[in-house]
């Protein structure tokens, strides 16, 4: 079953991007798409995991927001379908107090995550701002042109998300996974701040989903991730890509 919000008069200059809000809780879902609709986003929300991924073979949204606590699924395991299957960004909406849950919903992709209960503005703040990066990402001067990049044996594909061990073999990463990995290859050799890799002015300084991204980048072209040598961690300033990059 889902929901569609209604689209009130808007003006132009307002942002048009689909948003799906997959929650069970009816007050919930009307709490956020009505806060969605009123900032001029389009949204459309699903009570269950099943029916937004029906919804998904119709319709590609912008963005996902995504309850862990579905009736017929679990979240982390819909978080994952969504992060390979679209490339829609992810905010995790949760009332699970646990770490490991926040964690794994970064680790498979997820962009941001909000604990309930929350305030309906901060929450489409937190939208905007995953647009925002994500924008900024696929946006990128140049980015279209230099599609593959090359270091250490390794290649990456920036438009297919796909990664190249030296043996041959290949990782489908997540979008913002390779959001931050474009970052590094763009400017390799040069401190980049949490910021600059997330393409964010506005990040708390508890936000801890950027050293969740450079922690599993680290575990795929790392020798040792524990002791890292190609991504470096430069204390107190953020991190520098320490190899050399060709592009083709």
């Amino acid at each position: 079953m889902s929901t569609h919000a209604a689209h009130p008069p808007r003006d132009e200059s307002a942002p048009r991007s689909l948003i799906f809000v997959v929650e069970d809780d009816p007050a919930v879902t009307k709490l956020v798409l009505n806060a969605l609709v009123e900032f001029g986003f389009n949204a459309e929300g699903f009570q269950t995991g099943t029916a937004m991924l029906r919804r998904l073979q119709a319709e590609k949204p912008d963005l996902c927001i995504v309850d862990l606590g579905l009736p017929d699924m679990d979240g982390i395991d819909l978080v994952r379908r969504i992060t390979t299957q679209t490339s829609a960004g992810v905010l995790i909406l949760t009332g699970r107090g646990h770490t490991a849950d926040r964690v794994m919903g970064l680790e498979l992709g997820g962009d941001d995550y909000m604990t309930k209960p929350f305030e309906s503005r901060e929450l489409v703040a937190r939208v905007r701002s995953i647009l925002r990066r994500r924008m900024a990402a696929n946006g990128a001067p140049g980015a279209q042109q230099r599609r593959y990049a090359s270091f250490l044996g390794w290649r990456i594909d920036c438009a297919a998300n796909i990664l190249r061990a030296p043996d041959g073999s290949e990782h489908l990463l997540g979008t913002a996974e390779t959001q931050v990995l474009r970052c590094f290859v763009e400017r390799p050799h040069q401190i980049l701040t949490r910021e600059q890799l997330m393409g964010a002015r506005d990040l708390l300084p508890t936000d801890r989903s950027i050293d969740v991204r450079i922690s599993r980048l680290r575990r795929k072209i790392e020798v040792d991730p524990h002791d890292p040598v190609i991504i470096k961690t430069v204390y107190g300033a953020g991190y520098m890509f320490a190899a050399a990059v060709t592009w083709t």
